[in-house]
Protein backbone atom coordinates (compact mmCIF):
# COMPACT_ATOMS: atom_id res chain seq x y z
CA UNK A 1 0.00 0.00 0.00
CA UNK A 2 1.02 3.82 -0.93
CA UNK A 3 1.16 5.74 2.46
CA UNK A 4 1.61 9.05 2.37
CA UNK A 5 2.79 10.79 5.98
CA UNK A 6 2.91 14.59 6.50
CA UNK A 7 5.19 15.47 9.50
CA UNK A 8 6.94 18.66 9.19
CA UNK A 9 10.04 18.16 11.77
CA UNK A 10 12.74 16.03 12.44
CA UNK A 11 12.74 12.18 12.36
CA UNK A 12 14.62 11.72 15.60
CA UNK A 13 14.58 12.99 19.11
CA UNK A 14 11.70 13.64 20.87
CA UNK A 15 7.55 13.14 20.88
CA UNK A 16 6.30 13.38 17.57
CA UNK A 17 10.00 13.26 16.00
CA UNK A 18 10.52 9.54 17.37
CA UNK A 19 6.78 8.81 16.99
CA UNK A 20 6.70 9.38 13.17
CA UNK A 21 10.32 7.60 12.49
CA UNK A 22 8.90 4.54 14.00
CA UNK A 23 5.79 4.19 12.59
CA UNK A 24 7.17 4.66 9.40
CA UNK A 25 9.87 1.65 10.00
CA UNK A 26 7.03 -0.49 11.10
CA UNK A 27 5.52 0.31 7.74
CA UNK A 28 8.13 -0.45 5.80
CA UNK A 29 8.95 -3.71 7.99
CA UNK A 30 5.30 -4.74 7.49
CA UNK A 31 6.05 -4.46 3.17
CA UNK A 32 4.23 -0.72 2.68
CA UNK A 33 5.58 1.86 0.04
CA UNK A 34 6.13 5.33 2.56
CA UNK A 35 6.06 8.69 1.58
CA UNK A 36 7.25 10.65 4.06
CA UNK A 37 7.58 14.79 4.56
CA UNK A 38 8.78 16.49 7.02
CA UNK A 39 12.13 18.91 7.57
CA UNK A 40 14.67 16.73 8.66
CA UNK A 41 18.07 17.61 6.93
CA UNK A 42 19.78 13.86 7.42
CA UNK A 43 17.50 11.43 6.55
CA UNK A 44 20.18 8.89 4.82
CA UNK A 45 20.68 8.24 8.83
CA UNK A 46 17.75 6.17 9.36
CA UNK A 47 18.08 2.97 8.06
CA UNK A 48 14.69 2.70 6.98
CA UNK A 49 14.91 5.52 4.63
CA UNK A 50 15.79 4.69 1.04
CA UNK A 51 15.81 7.24 -0.85
CA UNK A 52 15.41 11.38 -0.16
CA UNK A 53 13.83 14.20 -1.99
CA UNK A 54 13.73 17.72 -1.98
CA UNK A 55 13.05 20.72 -3.87
CA UNK A 56 16.21 23.04 -2.67
CA UNK A 57 16.55 23.66 -6.75
CA UNK A 58 13.27 24.47 -7.62
CA UNK A 59 11.67 21.34 -8.46
CA UNK A 60 11.36 17.80 -6.86
CA UNK A 61 15.01 16.05 -6.87
CA UNK A 62 15.17 12.26 -5.22
CA UNK A 63 17.90 10.84 -4.89
CA UNK A 64 19.11 6.91 -3.84
CA UNK A 65 20.48 6.65 -0.80
CA UNK A 66 20.25 2.61 -0.78
CA UNK A 67 21.79 0.35 -3.48
CA UNK A 68 18.78 0.04 -6.18
CA UNK A 69 19.28 -2.76 -8.99
CA UNK A 70 18.60 -2.14 -12.17
CA UNK A 71 14.91 -2.82 -12.60
CA UNK A 72 14.14 -1.50 -8.87
CA UNK A 73 14.31 2.21 -8.49
CA UNK A 74 15.23 3.75 -5.79
CA UNK A 75 12.64 3.81 -2.84
CA UNK A 76 11.18 1.03 -4.30
CA UNK A 77 10.45 -2.25 -2.38
CA UNK A 78 14.01 -4.96 -2.42
CA UNK A 79 12.52 -8.52 -2.68
CA UNK A 80 15.91 -9.62 -1.64
CA UNK A 81 15.96 -7.53 1.48
CA UNK A 82 14.12 -8.71 5.26
CA UNK A 83 12.83 -5.35 4.71
CA UNK A 84 9.89 -5.50 2.13
CA UNK A 85 8.92 -1.89 2.30
CA UNK A 86 10.72 1.24 1.25
CA UNK A 87 10.70 5.06 2.37
CA UNK A 88 11.33 7.83 0.91
CA UNK A 89 11.87 11.01 2.95
CA UNK A 90 11.13 14.38 0.99
CA UNK A 91 11.59 18.38 2.22
CA UNK A 92 9.39 20.71 1.25
CA UNK A 93 11.25 24.31 0.43
CA UNK A 94 9.64 26.19 3.37
CA UNK A 95 11.87 29.42 3.43
CA UNK A 96 13.97 30.09 6.44
CA UNK A 97 11.83 30.04 8.81
CA UNK A 98 9.49 26.84 10.86
CA UNK A 99 6.70 27.46 12.50
CA UNK A 100 7.29 25.71 16.25
CA UNK A 101 4.88 24.64 19.26
CA UNK A 102 7.81 25.00 21.56
CA UNK A 103 10.95 27.38 20.80
CA UNK A 104 13.93 25.36 20.41
CA UNK A 105 16.96 25.71 17.95
CA UNK A 106 16.98 23.65 14.87
CA UNK A 107 20.14 23.11 12.27
CA UNK A 108 19.86 25.14 9.50
CA UNK A 109 16.82 27.11 10.20
CA UNK A 110 15.17 29.71 12.22
CA UNK A 111 12.22 28.13 15.01
CA UNK A 112 9.75 30.91 15.55
CA UNK A 113 6.50 29.70 17.75
CA UNK A 114 3.57 30.01 15.91
CA UNK A 115 2.24 32.38 18.05
CA UNK A 116 4.92 34.51 17.50
CA UNK A 117 4.52 34.22 14.02
CA UNK A 118 2.30 36.65 11.48
CA UNK A 119 -0.24 35.61 9.56
CA UNK A 120 1.64 36.16 6.16
CA UNK A 121 4.19 34.25 7.63
CA UNK A 122 1.83 31.23 8.01
CA UNK A 123 0.02 31.08 5.04
CA UNK A 124 3.48 31.03 3.22
CA UNK A 125 4.18 28.00 5.17
CA UNK A 126 1.02 26.71 4.28
CA UNK A 127 1.02 26.96 0.84
CA UNK A 128 4.36 26.03 0.21
CA UNK A 129 3.94 22.58 2.08
CA UNK A 130 0.17 22.08 0.28
CA UNK A 131 2.19 22.70 -2.99
CA UNK A 132 4.70 19.85 -2.15
CA UNK A 133 2.27 17.76 -1.02
CA UNK A 134 -0.03 17.95 -4.14
CA UNK A 135 2.81 17.32 -6.30
CA UNK A 136 3.92 14.47 -4.51
CA UNK A 137 0.57 13.47 -4.63
CA UNK A 138 0.26 13.39 -8.34
CA UNK A 139 3.73 11.73 -8.86
CA UNK A 140 3.48 8.47 -5.94
CA UNK A 141 -0.84 8.27 -5.75
CA UNK A 142 -1.01 7.49 -2.25
CA UNK A 143 -3.68 5.26 -1.58
CA UNK A 144 -4.00 6.71 1.99
CA UNK A 145 -2.51 9.25 4.26
CA UNK A 146 -1.49 10.78 7.75
CA UNK A 147 -1.14 14.26 8.83
CA UNK A 148 0.34 14.49 12.48
CA UNK A 149 -0.27 17.63 14.61
CA UNK A 150 -3.92 19.49 15.32
CA UNK A 151 -2.13 22.30 12.99
CA UNK A 152 -0.35 22.82 10.50
CA UNK A 153 -0.75 18.82 8.86
CA UNK A 154 -4.45 18.38 8.69
CA UNK A 155 -5.32 21.63 6.96
CA UNK A 156 -2.68 20.74 4.20
CA UNK A 157 -3.44 17.57 3.40
CA UNK A 158 -6.89 18.70 3.47
CA UNK A 159 -6.18 21.14 0.79
CA UNK A 160 -3.80 18.91 -0.84
CA UNK A 161 -4.98 15.65 -1.25
CA UNK A 162 -7.83 15.98 -2.77
CA UNK A 163 -10.26 12.52 -2.55
CA UNK A 164 -7.42 10.62 -1.01
CA UNK A 165 -8.39 9.72 2.43
CA UNK A 166 -6.82 10.41 5.50
CA UNK A 167 -6.31 10.53 9.52
CA UNK A 168 -4.97 13.01 12.00
CA UNK A 169 -2.96 12.35 14.81
CA UNK A 170 -2.86 14.27 17.64
CA UNK A 171 -0.06 14.98 19.54
CA UNK A 172 -0.25 17.15 22.79
CA UNK A 173 2.32 19.95 21.95
CA UNK A 174 0.18 21.51 19.18
CA UNK A 175 -3.22 21.56 20.88
CA UNK A 176 -2.01 22.67 23.97
CA UNK A 177 0.53 25.37 23.39
CA UNK A 178 -1.17 26.66 19.85
CA UNK A 179 -4.56 26.11 19.70
CA UNK A 180 -6.12 26.31 22.70
CA UNK A 181 -4.45 29.34 23.81
CA UNK A 182 -5.14 31.38 20.97
CA UNK A 183 -8.32 29.75 19.76
CA UNK A 184 -9.22 32.89 17.28
CA UNK A 185 -6.04 32.28 15.43
CA UNK A 186 -6.09 28.57 15.14
CA UNK A 187 -9.16 27.26 15.67
CA UNK A 188 -10.46 27.59 11.96
CA UNK A 189 -7.80 25.81 10.40
CA UNK A 190 -7.32 23.18 12.61
CA UNK A 191 -11.15 22.63 12.37
CA UNK A 192 -10.41 22.59 8.39
CA UNK A 193 -8.33 20.03 8.84
CA UNK A 194 -10.30 18.12 10.93
CA UNK A 195 -13.94 18.03 8.92
CA UNK A 196 -12.06 15.83 6.26
CA UNK A 197 -10.31 13.23 8.16
CA UNK A 198 -11.71 9.62 8.14
CA UNK A 199 -10.65 9.17 11.87
CA UNK A 200 -8.96 11.38 14.41
CA UNK A 201 -6.52 9.42 16.72
CA UNK A 202 -5.34 10.49 20.29
CA UNK A 203 -2.90 9.18 22.18
CA UNK A 204 -5.65 9.00 25.84
CA UNK A 205 -8.76 9.66 26.78
CA UNK A 206 -6.99 13.15 28.47
CA UNK A 207 -6.37 14.10 24.99
CA UNK A 208 -9.84 13.14 23.65
CA UNK A 209 -11.53 15.40 26.23
CA UNK A 210 -9.02 17.93 25.29
CA UNK A 211 -9.38 18.19 21.95
CA UNK A 212 -13.10 17.70 22.42
CA UNK A 213 -13.66 21.06 24.74
CA UNK A 214 -11.37 23.27 22.28
CA UNK A 215 -13.54 21.68 18.70
CA UNK A 216 -16.63 21.53 20.08
CA UNK A 217 -18.01 19.64 17.64
CA UNK A 218 -19.96 16.73 18.01
CA UNK A 219 -18.57 14.45 14.70
CA UNK A 220 -15.05 15.34 15.88
CA UNK A 221 -16.01 13.06 18.53
CA UNK A 222 -17.79 10.46 16.59
CA UNK A 223 -14.57 10.30 14.38
CA UNK A 224 -12.02 10.12 17.61
CA UNK A 225 -10.16 6.93 18.67
CA UNK A 226 -7.46 5.80 20.83
CA UNK A 227 -3.81 5.43 19.05
CA UNK A 228 -1.14 5.88 21.65
CA UNK A 229 2.34 5.70 20.18
CA UNK A 230 4.18 2.36 20.79
CA UNK A 231 7.23 0.86 22.08
CA UNK A 232 10.16 -1.24 20.25
CA UNK A 233 10.18 -4.09 22.73
CA UNK A 234 12.98 -5.93 20.78
CA UNK A 235 15.39 -2.98 21.83
CA UNK A 236 13.59 -1.86 25.24
CA UNK A 237 13.89 -4.63 27.06
CA UNK A 238 15.07 -5.76 30.16
CA UNK A 239 18.77 -7.39 31.30
CA UNK A 240 20.13 -9.05 33.51
CA UNK A 241 22.43 -7.09 36.13
CA UNK A 242 25.66 -7.62 34.55
CA UNK A 243 24.98 -6.90 31.13
CA UNK A 244 22.53 -3.80 31.72
CA UNK A 245 25.53 -2.61 33.93
CA UNK A 246 28.54 -3.39 30.94
CA UNK A 247 26.13 -1.78 28.32
CA UNK A 248 25.95 1.56 30.18
CA UNK A 249 29.60 1.34 30.16
CA UNK A 250 29.87 0.91 26.57
CA UNK A 251 27.85 3.50 25.47
CA UNK A 252 29.70 5.79 27.78
CA UNK A 253 32.78 4.63 25.93
CA UNK A 254 31.69 4.81 22.55
CA UNK A 255 30.46 8.69 23.38
CA UNK A 256 33.69 9.32 24.62
CA UNK A 257 35.57 8.23 21.53
CA UNK A 258 32.75 9.22 19.04
CA UNK A 259 31.55 6.72 17.82
CA UNK A 260 27.65 7.31 19.28
CA UNK A 261 24.90 4.62 19.45
CA UNK A 262 24.60 1.07 20.59
CA UNK A 263 27.07 -1.20 17.94
CA UNK A 264 23.71 -3.31 17.14
CA UNK A 265 23.90 -4.16 13.45
CA UNK A 266 20.11 -4.35 13.61
CA UNK A 267 19.52 -0.72 15.31
CA UNK A 268 19.39 2.68 13.85
CA UNK A 269 22.00 3.84 11.50
CA UNK A 270 21.16 7.53 13.40
CA UNK A 271 22.64 6.35 17.13
CA UNK A 272 25.63 5.25 15.21
CA UNK A 273 27.14 7.70 13.27
CA UNK A 274 28.79 10.75 14.81
CA UNK A 275 27.82 14.18 15.31
CA UNK A 276 28.14 16.27 12.29
CA UNK A 277 30.42 19.26 12.99
CA UNK A 278 29.11 21.75 10.59
CA UNK A 279 28.72 25.25 11.75
CA UNK A 280 25.00 24.78 12.08
CA UNK A 281 25.46 22.54 14.48
CA UNK A 282 25.81 25.51 17.35
CA UNK A 283 22.64 26.53 16.22
CA UNK A 284 20.71 23.31 16.37
CA UNK A 285 19.01 22.07 20.05
CA UNK A 286 18.93 18.87 18.84
CA UNK A 287 23.11 19.02 18.57
CA UNK A 288 25.25 17.53 21.53
CA UNK A 289 28.69 16.96 22.53
CA UNK A 290 29.32 13.29 22.21
CA UNK A 291 32.59 13.39 24.67
CA UNK A 292 30.61 15.34 27.02
CA UNK A 293 27.64 13.05 26.96
CA UNK A 294 30.46 9.91 27.87
CA UNK A 295 31.93 12.13 30.53
CA UNK A 296 29.19 11.93 32.21
CA UNK A 297 27.83 8.51 31.73
CA UNK A 298 31.27 7.35 32.83
CA UNK A 299 30.73 9.44 36.12
CA UNK A 300 28.33 6.80 36.91
CA UNK A 301 29.07 3.46 38.75
CA UNK A 302 26.54 0.89 37.98
CA UNK A 303 28.03 -1.44 39.69
CA UNK A 304 26.99 0.61 43.11
CA UNK A 305 24.25 3.11 42.24
CA UNK A 306 20.90 3.08 42.40
CA UNK A 307 19.91 5.08 38.96
CA UNK A 308 16.85 6.91 38.54
CA UNK A 309 16.52 8.24 35.00
CA UNK A 310 14.97 11.23 33.97
CA UNK A 311 13.79 11.28 30.12
CA UNK A 312 12.48 14.40 28.51
CA UNK A 313 13.00 17.79 27.78
CA UNK A 314 14.47 20.55 30.28
CA UNK A 315 11.59 23.13 29.93
CA UNK A 316 9.77 24.16 32.99
CA UNK A 317 6.72 22.50 32.28
CA UNK A 318 8.25 18.77 32.42
CA UNK A 319 8.78 19.14 36.00
CA UNK A 320 12.01 18.25 36.50
CA UNK A 321 12.77 20.65 39.22
CA UNK A 322 10.17 18.79 41.60
CA UNK A 323 12.46 15.75 40.79
CA UNK A 324 16.15 17.71 41.32
CA UNK A 325 14.45 19.02 44.48
CA UNK A 326 13.17 15.36 45.85
CA UNK A 327 16.87 14.54 45.70
CA UNK A 328 18.18 15.54 48.82
CA UNK A 329 14.69 13.91 50.55
CA UNK A 330 15.72 10.21 48.18
CA UNK A 331 19.43 10.56 49.29
CA UNK A 332 18.82 11.16 53.06
CA UNK A 333 17.37 7.29 52.78
CA UNK A 334 18.94 5.94 50.09
CA UNK A 335 22.50 7.21 49.73
CA UNK A 336 23.89 5.06 46.60
CA UNK A 337 20.82 6.52 44.57
CA UNK A 338 21.78 8.19 41.35
CA UNK A 339 20.06 10.28 39.33
CA UNK A 340 20.41 10.78 35.70
CA UNK A 341 18.67 13.35 33.74
CA UNK A 342 18.49 12.88 29.53
CA UNK A 343 17.56 15.77 27.87
CA UNK A 344 18.20 19.38 26.45
CA UNK A 345 16.65 22.90 26.47
CA UNK A 346 15.81 26.10 27.16
CA UNK A 347 15.69 25.93 30.96
CA UNK A 348 19.04 23.89 31.27
CA UNK A 349 20.82 27.04 33.02
CA UNK A 350 18.35 27.20 35.15
CA UNK A 351 18.08 23.81 36.35
CA UNK A 352 22.23 23.88 36.39
CA UNK A 353 21.55 27.10 38.80
CA UNK A 354 18.68 25.61 40.91
CA UNK A 355 21.21 22.18 41.64
CA UNK A 356 23.79 24.88 42.44
CA UNK A 357 21.96 26.55 45.27
CA UNK A 358 20.46 23.69 46.35
CA UNK A 359 24.27 21.95 46.77
CA UNK A 360 25.51 25.03 48.33
CA UNK A 361 22.72 25.34 51.18
CA UNK A 362 21.21 28.51 49.61
CA UNK A 363 17.54 28.25 49.82
CA UNK A 364 16.68 31.90 49.36
CA UNK A 365 18.59 31.79 46.35
CA UNK A 366 17.10 28.68 44.97
CA UNK A 367 13.38 30.59 46.07
CA UNK A 368 14.89 33.21 43.48
CA UNK A 369 15.26 30.44 41.03
CA UNK A 370 11.35 29.45 41.65
CA UNK A 371 10.38 32.59 41.67
CA UNK A 372 11.76 33.47 38.35
CA UNK A 373 10.11 30.30 37.08
CA UNK A 374 9.86 30.63 33.32
CA UNK A 375 11.68 33.68 33.03
CA UNK A 376 14.49 31.92 33.09
CA UNK A 377 13.55 29.26 29.95
CA UNK A 378 12.56 32.17 27.96
CA UNK A 379 13.94 35.60 28.59
CA UNK A 380 11.93 37.29 27.47
CA UNK A 381 8.36 35.77 29.07
CA UNK A 382 7.53 37.47 32.60
CA UNK A 383 8.10 35.52 36.20
CA UNK A 384 5.75 33.11 36.16
CA UNK A 385 6.70 31.05 39.60
CA UNK A 386 7.11 27.21 39.97
CA UNK A 387 4.43 27.04 42.61
CA UNK A 388 4.94 23.73 43.80
CA UNK A 389 8.65 23.99 43.94
CA UNK A 390 8.33 27.12 45.84
CA UNK A 391 5.73 25.88 48.36
CA UNK A 392 7.91 22.94 49.56
CA UNK A 393 10.91 25.91 49.74
CA UNK A 394 8.78 27.62 51.75
CA UNK A 395 7.46 24.64 53.66
CA UNK A 396 11.18 23.49 54.59
CA UNK A 397 12.31 27.11 55.56
CA UNK A 398 9.97 27.67 57.83
CA UNK A 399 11.18 27.98 61.43
CA UNK A 400 9.04 24.86 62.70
CA UNK A 401 10.76 22.53 60.13
CA UNK A 402 14.39 23.71 61.42
CA UNK A 403 15.34 19.94 61.87
CA UNK A 404 14.14 18.73 58.14
CA UNK A 405 16.00 22.01 56.83
CA UNK A 406 19.16 20.66 58.31
CA UNK A 407 18.95 17.50 57.73
CA UNK A 408 18.03 18.39 53.74
CA UNK A 409 20.88 21.13 53.57
CA UNK A 410 23.29 18.57 54.79
CA UNK A 411 22.13 15.44 51.81
CA UNK A 412 21.71 18.25 48.98
CA UNK A 413 25.66 18.75 49.59
CA UNK A 414 26.30 15.54 47.34
CA UNK A 415 24.26 16.52 44.66
CA UNK A 416 26.90 17.53 42.21
CA UNK A 417 28.01 14.13 42.77
CA UNK A 418 24.87 12.58 43.06
CA UNK A 419 22.63 14.19 39.77
CA UNK A 420 24.45 13.80 36.26
CA UNK A 421 22.76 15.77 33.38
CA UNK A 422 23.89 13.89 30.46
CA UNK A 423 22.61 16.16 27.43
CA UNK A 424 20.87 15.08 24.34
CA UNK A 425 21.01 10.63 24.11
CA UNK A 426 19.57 9.68 21.10
CA UNK A 427 16.62 7.05 21.08
CA UNK A 428 18.43 3.78 20.95
CA UNK A 429 20.82 4.76 23.01
CA UNK A 430 18.35 5.08 25.71
CA UNK A 431 18.09 1.31 24.91
CA UNK A 432 21.25 0.67 26.75
CA UNK A 433 20.60 2.97 29.97
CA UNK A 434 17.34 1.78 30.98
CA UNK A 435 17.52 -1.90 31.53
CA UNK A 436 20.88 -0.77 34.73
CA UNK A 437 18.07 1.89 36.13
CA UNK A 438 15.86 1.12 39.07
CA UNK A 439 13.40 3.95 37.95
CA UNK A 440 12.19 6.71 35.85
CA UNK A 441 10.62 9.98 36.92
CA UNK A 442 8.03 11.35 34.44
CA UNK A 443 7.41 15.04 36.91
CA UNK A 444 5.42 16.54 34.13
CA UNK A 445 3.12 19.45 35.08
CA UNK A 446 1.54 20.23 31.94
CA UNK A 447 -0.63 17.29 30.46
CA UNK A 448 0.86 14.75 28.05
CA UNK A 449 -1.07 12.96 25.40
CA UNK A 450 0.66 9.60 25.91
CA UNK A 451 3.50 8.46 28.47
CA UNK A 452 5.64 7.05 25.71
CA UNK A 453 8.77 7.41 28.07
CA UNK A 454 7.21 5.30 30.86
CA UNK A 455 5.94 2.50 28.80
CA UNK A 456 9.68 2.06 27.71
CA UNK A 457 10.90 2.41 31.14
CA UNK A 458 8.07 -0.41 32.37
CA UNK A 459 9.66 -2.54 29.10
CA UNK A 460 12.98 -2.52 30.64
CA UNK A 461 11.59 -3.30 33.96
CA UNK A 462 12.16 0.41 35.56
CA UNK A 463 9.80 1.61 37.62
CA UNK A 464 7.81 4.68 35.98
CA UNK A 465 7.28 7.01 38.37
CA UNK A 466 4.61 9.79 36.70
CA UNK A 467 2.71 12.90 37.36
CA UNK A 468 -0.94 11.74 38.18
CA UNK A 469 -2.77 13.48 35.40
CA UNK A 470 -3.46 13.08 31.47
CA UNK A 471 -1.74 10.20 29.63
CA UNK A 472 0.38 9.80 32.01
CA UNK A 473 -2.19 8.65 34.28
CA UNK A 474 -3.24 6.57 31.99
CA UNK A 475 -0.31 4.57 31.31
CA UNK A 476 0.14 4.28 35.31
CA UNK A 477 -3.39 2.68 35.84
CA UNK A 478 -2.70 0.71 33.16
CA UNK A 479 0.65 -0.80 34.75
CA UNK A 480 -0.89 -0.24 38.28
CA UNK A 481 -3.49 -3.10 37.50
CA UNK A 482 -0.33 -5.90 36.75
CA UNK A 483 2.11 -5.17 39.74
CA UNK A 484 1.88 -6.48 43.34
CA UNK A 485 -0.60 -4.35 45.55
CA UNK A 486 1.86 -2.16 47.69
CA UNK A 487 4.01 -1.30 44.31
CA UNK A 488 1.17 0.12 42.50
CA UNK A 489 0.51 3.35 44.62
CA UNK A 490 4.71 4.38 43.93
CA UNK A 491 3.32 4.26 39.67
CA UNK A 492 2.17 7.84 40.27
CA UNK A 493 2.11 11.22 42.40
CA UNK A 494 -0.36 14.17 42.28
CA UNK A 495 0.61 17.05 41.20
CA UNK A 496 0.29 19.65 43.70
CA UNK A 497 2.32 21.59 46.81
CA UNK A 498 3.24 18.37 48.15
CA UNK A 499 4.82 16.93 45.08
CA UNK A 500 8.75 17.10 45.80
CA UNK A 501 7.73 15.16 48.85
CA UNK A 502 5.74 12.59 46.78
CA UNK A 503 8.24 11.54 44.78
CA UNK A 504 10.85 10.99 47.12
CA UNK A 505 8.88 9.23 48.93
CA UNK A 506 7.97 6.87 46.09
CA UNK A 507 11.29 6.72 44.78
CA UNK A 508 12.88 6.07 48.19
CA UNK A 509 9.86 3.04 48.62
CA UNK A 510 10.75 1.75 45.41
CA UNK A 511 14.62 1.50 46.16
CA UNK A 512 13.89 -0.09 49.54
CA UNK A 513 11.32 -2.18 48.51
CA UNK A 514 12.01 -6.61 49.31
CA UNK A 515 13.76 -7.91 46.52
CA UNK A 516 11.10 -10.27 45.48
CA UNK A 517 8.32 -7.86 45.26
CA UNK A 518 10.45 -6.39 42.94
CA UNK A 519 11.48 -8.97 40.80
CA UNK A 520 7.51 -9.24 40.36
CA UNK A 521 7.13 -5.75 39.31
CA UNK A 522 9.55 -5.65 37.06
CA UNK A 523 8.21 -9.12 35.25
CA UNK A 524 4.92 -7.90 35.11
CA UNK A 525 6.03 -4.66 33.84
CA UNK A 526 7.45 -6.18 31.00
CA UNK A 527 5.00 -8.40 30.50
CA UNK A 528 2.11 -5.44 29.83
CA UNK A 529 4.40 -3.81 27.84
CA UNK A 530 4.78 -5.98 25.21
CA UNK A 531 1.12 -7.21 25.34
CA UNK A 532 -0.16 -3.88 24.97
CA UNK A 533 1.79 -1.53 23.11
CA UNK A 534 3.92 -2.35 20.13
CA UNK A 535 4.84 -0.38 16.57
CA UNK A 536 3.37 -3.01 14.24
CA UNK A 537 -0.44 -2.49 16.48
CA UNK A 538 0.31 1.30 16.27
CA UNK A 539 0.91 0.98 12.24
CA UNK A 540 -2.46 -1.45 11.86
CA UNK A 541 -4.45 1.33 13.63
CA UNK A 542 -3.56 4.14 11.71
CA UNK A 543 -3.99 2.21 8.25
CA UNK A 544 -7.47 1.17 9.84
CA UNK A 545 -8.05 4.86 10.72
CA UNK A 546 -7.11 6.20 7.45
CA UNK A 547 -9.55 3.91 5.78
CA UNK A 548 -12.20 5.05 8.11
CA UNK A 549 -12.46 1.39 9.42
CA UNK A 550 -12.98 2.72 13.22
CA UNK A 551 -15.42 -0.25 14.30
CA UNK A 552 -12.05 -2.43 14.95
CA UNK A 553 -10.15 0.51 16.95
CA UNK A 554 -10.49 1.43 20.92
CA UNK A 555 -12.83 4.48 21.26
CA UNK A 556 -11.41 6.94 24.10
Amino acid sequence: MRILIFHGYLLSGTGSNVYNARLARALVDMGHEVHLLCQDRHPEEHPFVDAAGDWDGGELRVRALRAASADRPAGAPNPGSERRGSCTVYRPDIGSLLPVYVNDRYEGIEARTFAECSDVVLARYIDANVAAVGELAERVRPEIALANHLVMGPVILARALGATPYAVKIHGSALEYTVKPQPERFLGVACEGLAGARAVLVGSSHTARSLWEAVGDPDVERRTRLGPPGVDVRRFAPRDPVPARAGVRALAERLRAGRPGVGDADLSRESRLPSRPDADDALSAFARDERAAGDALERLDPDKDLLVAFVGKLIVSKGVDLLVAAWPLVLERAPRARLVVVGFGAYRQGLEDLLAALAAGELDRAREIAVAGRALEAQSSPPAPLRHLLAFLDTIGAPEHAGERERYVRAATALPERVVLTGRLDHDELAELLPACEALVVPSTFPESFGMVAVEAAACGALPVSAAHSGLAEVSDVLAGAVPEEVAGWLSFPVDDGAVRAVAARVTSWLQADPAVKARARAALVSVARERWSWEGVARGVIAAARGELDGLARP
